[in-house]
């Protein structure tokens, strides 16, 4: 596992961007041979965005053969609605991309058949060929997508209750009232995120810092899922800071030593 240290958020999502478009530019995908991201939501992946918009923009990245599955759906929210996952992604990214709307996987958190929707999900990123690049952030719990602690490190897309503490965090973007927060949701599995080829986690803030020195410094562990990330081939974690204050000092400043020459967001371009 990888992990890289950047000062702050903003360079962070620099980092990550850039990584990301160059990925694709390396790959470089076509009408057969598609390009396939796994994409989060929430505050931690908005910079990222931004950047990779930025690229798109710049010439030097197309996501026109790319596909794109999504972590997670509110159960019950409309597609319309501005706390709605689906309204989260087209307006933060996808209506700023030259990518093609029908290759853009999002779960429907109102399909009348919520079982059948996660079935048919994991279906579909089988036939896509499976997912290449599954980035995604955490909760200060720890939290990979909606799953929450106790969640099977074997998980596949399902139906998940959250708990209290996702509620109340995510109040945030319900004007802080915890009643308008949906109670269920429709989110990949552990699992899902570990079939990837490659996985990138977002952490930054002094509030993920108890999650990151978890699965840095600690064992394997469902009350931590993003610890999962232990058992991948190829994890890489980039955190700010601010996130590293619970991790030991000589854990930074080895991560630091071997990855300096990785430090520079701009040489994650090609």
């Amino acid at each position: 596992m990888r992990l890289i240290i950047q000062p702050n958020y903003e360079k962070v999502s620099e980092w990550v961007g850039n990584y990301v478009a160059g990925k694709i530019k390396k790959y470089n995908p076509g009408p057969q041979n598609r390009f396939v991201l796994g994409l989060p939501t929430g505050s931690s992946p908005i910079g990222m965005y931004k950047q990779l918009i930025k690229l798109n923009q710049e010439k030097y990245v197309s996501f026109k053969y790319c596909t794109t599955f999504n972590m997670d759906e509110y159960v019950g929210l409309a597609e319309e609605h501005p706390q709605s996952y689906h309204y989260f992604m087209h307006s933060n990214f996808f209506n700023h991309i030259d990518i093609n709307k029908d290759y853009i996987n999002i779960l429907n958190g109102n399909a009348p058949d919520l079982e059948a929707e996660c079935e048919a999900y994991e279906e579909k990123i089988a036939r896509s060929g499976g997912i290449n690049l599954f980035i995604g952030g955490i909760g200060p719990d720890g939290h990979i997508a909606f799953n929450e602690p106790g969640s099977s490190l074997g998980s596949l897309t399902r139906v998940k209750t959250l708990t209290m503490d996702t509620i109340i965090a995510n109040s945030r973007f319900f004007d802080n009232d915890v009643n308008a927060v949906p109670r269920t949701a429709l989110t990949v599995g552990v699992k899902t995120v570990l079939d990837a080829d490659e996985v990138l986690i977002i952490i930054t803030g002094h509030q993920k810092a108890r999650a990151l020195s978890k699965v840095v410094e600690e064992g394997l562990n469902h009350m931590w899922t993003v610890s999962a990330l232990q058992m991948h081939p190829k994890g890489i974690i980039v955190c700010d800071d601010a996130s590293t204050v619970e991790l030991r000092v000589g854990t930074v400043n080895y991560f630091k030593d071997i990855e300096s020459e990785n430090l520079d967001p701009e040489s994650q371009l090609i």
